[in-house]
């Protein structure tokens, strides 16, 4: 059976840590076999429309933070409604998703294991039970590991996953209480797409 996520990583082209353990360890399908899926694969690639480099952008935030087409969109309209520019909070809102600050907190090793923590009541915010995967977190937020489930499996590295944190400059983190707090809104951040061709995608589908 074909692995889809490794198929999605070779075909846009770059690694989106969909397997967090075998990314790692540098056993990814992208760093293996970094042509593009199918018998064509090794060919060049062609440059493409500019129609096409706005859909694979778009396909490469869709994938990054685990998001259905459905939800995505709703986030541009959302975005599109703010007096921020439109990719600045577009970003900010998925960067403030509850699973993603779980995930950039180093509570989780990627943004799927920590959409699974947060829907089986393992993360706290403010001290009760974070309501979903999608729920916004403000600043100020407190973000926490259920003091229950502190010894279960999926958090077993997360000491060592602090060590190699980056810690991201609107998140504050410490490793002892193994608590996080959102400091200020996301900004200045380095996505690794162009999220100017993601908003010029949706502006001609989203009215």
């Amino acid at each position: 059976m074909f692995d889809t996520r490794a198929r999605k990583e070779r075909r846009l082209g770059m690694p989106l840590f969909l397997k967090p353990f075998r990314s790692a360890t540098g056993k990814s399908a992208i760093t293996r076999r970094p042509n593009r899926p199918g018998q064509h694969g090794a060919s060049r690639r062609r440059a493409g429309s500019e129609f096409g480099k706005q859909l694979t952008e778009k396909q490469k935030i869709k994938y990054t933070y685990g998001l259905r087409e459905k939800q995505l969109r709703n986030t541009f309209a959302k975005a599109n409604k703010s007096k921020l520019p439109t990719g600045q909070e577009m970003l900010s809102l998925l960067e403030r998703r509850l699973d993603n600050v779980v995930f950039r907190m180093g509570f989780a090793p990627s943004r799927s294991v920590a959409r699974q923590a947060v829907g089986h009541g393992h993360i706290f915010v403010n001290g009760r039970r974070g309501s979903a995967p999608s729920m916004l977190i403000k600043v100020g937020d407190t973000v926490t590991i259920r003091p229950q489930s502190k010894d279960l499996q999926i958090f077993k590295d997360v000491a060592e996953r602090f060590a190699k944190l980056q810690q991201p400059n609107w998140l504050t983190i410490n490793p002892q209480t193994l608590q996080g707090t959102v400091k200020m809104l996301p900004k200045d951040l380095d996505a690794g797409f162009d999220i100017s061709l993601v908003v010029d995608y949706y502006s001609k589908i989203v009215k």
